[in-house]
């Protein structure tokens, strides 16, 4: 069995698929862009208060909602043939929406989520606002969050000439449109602790 701390120059999934169970990492291009650890509690509350708002509102409609760890094929399609052990991008985003029921394989998505949410730290905040949302962006998926905990905000990218754009910065105290599902607001103050200041 391969070890995540021994990998090759480029990386695939087959290699991948073969480090031993509970071992994650986020490849673009072949190049490891990040090892999961896992994550911390701050960071797993706000994750699943955004996964139950999420969750409740998409009960029995066409869309799903996904919280990690899923491997999401951004670039492949899943209407072409194509060879998993070959694939050389894949990440796992926090939480994602899939409109697309042909793109939720077995195991994994294949292709673009609607929505992607990364909630960040200090050591994710460079990759999830460069790294990944260029790769989104790329992959034209059409709506990015980047939840940041520490400062209890929500930056919403939305996509626009195949530009993610940011469209604006929601702090605690205000409630987010979810614009590929119009009929979806979310409260902050729900999805983040009371201050302590």
């Amino acid at each position: 069995m391969a070890s995540p701390d021994k990998h090759p120059a480029v990386m695939t999934f087959k290699e991948y698929a073969s480090w031993e169970e509970g071992k994650r990492c986020e490849v673009l291009g072949g190049k490891i862009i990040s090892l999961a650890p896992s994550t911390l509690p701050a960071h797993q509350a706000v994750s699943m208060q955004l996964s139950i708002e999420f969750g409740t509102h998409l009960r029995h409609k066409e869309c799903e909602v996904f919280a990690a760890p899923v491997d999401v094929f951004l670039f492949e399609d899943h209407r072409k043939k194509w060879i998993d052990e070959q694939v050389q991008n894949w990440v796992i985003p926090d939480l994602l929406v899939v409109c697309d029921k042909n793109k939720i394989g077995k195991s994994k998505i294949v292709g673009a989520p609607e929505l992607i949410i990364e909630i960040i730290s200090p050591s994710t905040a460079k990759i999830d606002r460069l790294d990944k949302r260029l790769a989104y962006q790329r992959a034209r998926v059409k709506e990015y969050w980047i939840v940041d905990p520490a400062n209890q905000s929500v930056e919403v990218y939305l996509l626009s000439n195949n530009v993610l754009e940011l469209e604006n910065v929601y702090p605690r105290d205000e409630s987010v449109p979810v614009h590929i599902l119009q009929e979806l607001t979310i409260e902050l103050r729900d999805i983040f602790p009371a201050s302590n200041s």
